[in-house]
C-alpha cells in the first residue's frame, strides 16, 4: 500500500525508552509524529492530576527533560519541602513547575475537559507540533498484587522501589475505557506504527487493554513494528525482567515477539530472532545513550517499517 509522506508516524510509548525513541522520531518525522502514551501510571496527588508518561514524552519532545531523567530541567522543589515541613508524607516528588502542570490538568478535568484536550493544551504551551495522545480519556490504573494485596502502580514503583514480588497485574478501569477518535484516526491514517522499547507489561500492556485498541492495530493499513526494550541482554532502566518473568515471557527478542503475538509485522532489536522465526526483523545497536543515537535508532526503525508496507 502507498502512504502519503505526510501521513503520521505513530509511536506507542511509556517510560524512558519510549520517550527517548519518541524524541528521536521527532527528529525524523517532525510534526507528523503522534505518540500514544500510557496513562496507567497516572495518579492524583497534592491537588494535581499527575500523568507521568505523557509528561515524560512531552518534556523529552520539548528538550526540557531534566538530566535526572524525569521532570522539567532546572525545576525547584519548594512545595515538596514545604509539605514535608507540615508533616506530609512526601513519598512522590514533584518539581514546582511539574506540579503546576498537574494542577492545571486537574482544573481542566474538573471543568469537564477530556484528558486528550487537557494534555493538548499543555503540550501546546511547551511549543510542540507533534501530538501526545493519552491512551484513553477514561481513568485506567495499573495495580500489582503482592503478598495477596493489590498495590497501586506508583506506590509499587516509588514507595516500594519495585522490590515487591509480583503475583498478578491488572489494569483497573480498562474495560470501561473507549478508543478516542484521535487515536482511531491516527492509527488508520499512519504510515508506520512503532511500539516503543517500553516495558511490555506495565507500559504497553495498559495501552493494549483499552477496548478496541489492539484490534485497531491489527486493522491498521500501516506496518506495526516493535523495538525491543532489551539492550545487550539487559534493560537500561526499570523492572522489565521481573514483569516478563511474571508473564511467562523469555527475556530476549523472541520473548518480546511472543508477548505481542499477532500484533507485529516486524521487530527491531540488537539480537537476531531464532532461525525458525518468520517475523521480519532488523538488527542494530538499540542503545539510545544520547540524542544522536536516539535519532539513528528512530531513523532505522522507520525505514525498516516503511520497507514492510
Amino acid at each position: 500500500m502507498d502512504f502519503d509522506s505526510r501521513s503520521p508516524v505513530v509511536v506507542l510509548a511509556g517510560g524512558t525508552g519510549g520517550a527517548k525513541l519518541a524524541r528521536g522520531m521527532a527528529d525524523v518525522a517532525g510534526d507528523d509524529l503522534v505518540v500514544i502514551a500510557n496513562t496507567g501510571d497516572d495518579v492524583e496527588l497534592y491537588g494535581a492530576y499527575v500523568a507521568p508518561d505523557p509528561d515524560l514524552v512531552s518534556f523529552h519532545l520539548a528538550d526540557r527533560i531534566d538530566p535526572r531523567g524525569w521532570g522539567l530541567d532546572g525545576d525547584t522543589f519548594h512545595v515538596m519541602e514545604g509539605l514535608k515541613e507540615l508533616g506530609v508524607d512526601v513519598w512522590f516528588n514533584l518539581g514546582d513547575r511539574d506540579l503546576a502542570y498537574g494542577i492545571r490538568r486537574a482544573e481542566l478535568l474538573a471543568q469537564g475537559t477530556r484528558l486528550t484536550d487537557a494534555i493538548a493544551e499543555l503540550t501546546q504551551a511547551l511549543g510542540l507540533g507533534a501530538r501526545v495522545l493519552p491512551m484513553a480519556d477514561e481513568p485506567v490504573r495499573t495495580a500489582i498484587r503482592s503478598g495477596g494485596t493489590w498495590v497501586p502502580f506508583q506506590e509499587f514503583m516509588v514507595r516500594h522501589r519495585a522490590a515487591l514480588p509480583i503475583e498478578d497485574v491488572r489494569y483497573d478501569g480498562a474495560a470501561d475505557a473507549t478508543l478516542s477518535p484521535e487515536i482511531a484516526q491516527a492509527l488508520q491514517s499512519a504510515r508506520a506504527i512503532i511500539v516503543g522499547p517500553s516495558n511490555p507489561v506495565i507500559s504497553i500492556g495498559p495501552i493494549l487493554a483499552v477496548p478496541g485498541l489492539a484490534a485497531a492495530l491489527r486493522d491498521a493499513p500501516a506496518p506495526v513494528v516493535a523495538v525491543s526494550p532489551i539492550v545487550k541482554g539487559q534493560v537500561v532502566k526499570g523492572p522489565t525482567e521481573p514483569f516478563l518473568d511474571w508473564a511467562g515471557v523469555t527475556f530476549d527478542a523472541a520473548g518480546i515477539v511472543s508477548f505481542y503475538a499477532d500484533l507485529l509485522d516486524g521487530l527491531v532489536a540488537d539480537e537476531t530472532l531464532p532461525a525458525d522465526s518468520t517475523l521480519p526483523s532488523h538488527t542494530t545497536d538499540t542503545m539510545m545513550s544520547d540524542p544522536e543515537a536516539a535519532k539513528r535508532v528512530a531513523s532505522e526503525t522507520l525505514a525498516f517499517a516503511e520497507g514492510l508496507a
